[in-house]
């Protein structure tokens, strides 16, 4: 079995990163490294240095907004190391991937190795408006390979190599319990109240996985219970840079249910968020999205304790709301129409993929002129 490696090449063909993935899973406890490996011509090699940089970017509001002074982006992590002529105290045993790779691609391969902290936000796209133009909000991580006299030195675009990767959180083995959730309700002119109680099948879905909501609900009261209203919610928090707060539904289910006075009812309901459903709202949160690749709704964040959650950039959670449409019936009834309505709280992520061994490795190379309709060559 052969391991996949992604090549990007700058555009004057004088670098090539190679990188064994591009998403790179946190942990909560640690995060995967970032290993790979940098080709350079021969004719980089006679009087500059080479550089890699592993960049966090925190972007935040439209590009047509900075031209009043306001600055929307921030790093907020840059790592950079010397790889060529390499420096002795930078020395590491070559990993696994990086001795095939410098095996297939000669001596003018370097390996370099980033270790990110481990409170970092992972990768995350806000889905931009049929309107907004420029790079879209969010968080992403960059790995630039360049040459010149000093890392920091500026370099222009078409002398480097930019290759966006993601981080990515995946479901934690050990899964809590399910959530479950009850509350009463007590109607003027009824002695008795009612009852709903809400439950899932287990704490963490997939995303695309139909989430099990069980209903019940107790009808003590004189009133009737005529639908049955079902939403899954996300909340986005962008607390780095103005603390806005936001939600938006991103699936509903109604059922035209009816639950007589005094009677009680239980049902399983089944409800699919799905991105494919939600394409035209602007500010959704997405994955970290690849160019020219699709993505998903965001991952719920998983936070370590003590974390500080300012750091993180974007926070995204789930909320499913369970909602009661209560009326005293007759022809009047739905004009004295009231809501009981039930939280829970839903972690929705990716499952953890399962790793093989490769014996060899296959370049798949990022070519521009491949691409059909690409809008600049970032990625």
């Amino acid at each position: 079995m052969a391991e996949k490696v992604f090549k990007k090449s700058s555009g004057d063909s004088k670098l090539a990163i190679y990188l064994a993935k591009r998403d790179y899973v946190d942990h909560v406890e640690y995060v995967e490294p970032v290993e790979g490996v940098i080709l350079i011509d021969p004719e980089c090699q006679k009087d500059k240095k080479v550089f890699v940089t592993l960049t966090c970017t925190f972007r935040y509001g439209r590009d047509d907004q900075e031209v009043i002074g306001l600055k929307f982006r921030k790093d907020l992590y840059i790592l950079s190391c010397q790889v060529y002529p390499p420096l002795p105290e930078d020395k590491k045993p070559l990993t696994p991937l990086q001795e095939k790779l410098h095996k297939k691609l000669g001596e003018n391969s370097f390996p370099f190795c980033f270790q990110m902290a481990k409170d970092l936000p992972c990768s995350i796209t806000l889905q931009p408006g049929p309107e907004d133009s420029g790079k879209p909000c969010g968080v992403d991580f960059e790995v630039k390979g360049f040459c010149a006299e000093n890392a920091e030195e500026k370099v222009h675009k078409r002398n480097s190599v930019q290759l966006i990767i993601r981080k990515v959180q995946f479901a934690p083995d050990i899964k809590g319990p399910a959530p479950c959730a009850d509350t009463t309700r007590q109607f003027m002119m009824s002695d008795k109240q009612l009852q709903l109680e809400a439950s899932l099948d287990k704490e963490i879905y997939y995303h695309g996985e139909a989430i099990k909501v069980n209903v019940k609900i107790n009808n003590g009261t004189n009133k009737i219970v005529k639908k049955i209203k079902i939403s899954v919610e996300q909340h986005t928090d962008v607390v780095l840079y103005s603390l806005d707060k936001y939600s938006k539904v991103v699936c509903t289910e109604e059922i035209n249910e009816t639950i007589a006075a005094n009677s009680s009812f239980s049902q399983t309901y089944s409800i699919t968020p799905l991105l494919a459903n939600n394409r035209e709202k602007r500010g959704l949160a997405l994955d970290g999205k690849l160019k020219h690749g699709d993505t998903n709704l965001a991952s719920s964040t998983i936070l370590r304790p003590g974390m500080d959650k300012e750091v993180l950039g974007i926070l995204v959670s789930y909320k499913i709301r369970i909602n009661l449409m209560v009326s005293r019936g007759g022809i009047l009834g739905d004009l004295t129409s009231s809501d009981v309505s039930l939280e829970l709280p839903l972690i929705l992520m990716h499952p953890k993929p399962s790793a093989g061994d490769a014996e060899d490795v296959v370049i798949e190379e990022f070519a521009r002129h491949k691409l059909q309709g690409a809008n600049g060559d970032e990625d």
